[in-house]
């Protein structure tokens, strides 16, 4: 099975986290089945930014992201090249290092939709 290198992240988990990750299934619910309780404001409709992450490794094994999830990630706080939805973004066969920003833009309760 694939794993999912988790970087530290101050509030969700500060020693960071290496967990086993379903192919197939998006990076958000491997995430949440693992106890890493990513925002996700818009129910993963990719309607908000709120679960954006950045793949440190394995960015290039991913299937391309949709129109509608870079139109939004170009709203993301700290974007970067390897920027995902983790909502949108299913698991490869192989091993991921994300990294979740310190910030969100929750679109949905700012009122910015």
């Amino acid at each position: 099975m694939a794993t999912i290198t988790v970087l530290p992240h101050e509030e969700l988990c500060p020693e960071g986290a290496l967990i086993e990750a379903k192919p197939g299934v998006s990076i958000c619910d491997n995430l949440l089945q693992n106890g890493i309780e990513i925002e996700h404001a818009c129910e993963k409709s990719c309607a908000c930014t709120t679960c954006h992450v950045v793949i440190r490794e394995g960015f290039d094994t991913l299937t391309p992201s949709e129109e509608k999830e870079d139109d939004l990630l170009d709203r993301a706080w700290g974007l970067e090249p390897t920027s995902r939805l983790s909502c949108q973004t299913l698991m490869p066969e192989n091993d991921l290092v994300i990294e979740i920003p310190k910030y969100t833009v929750n679109m949905v309760s700012e009122g910015n939709h």
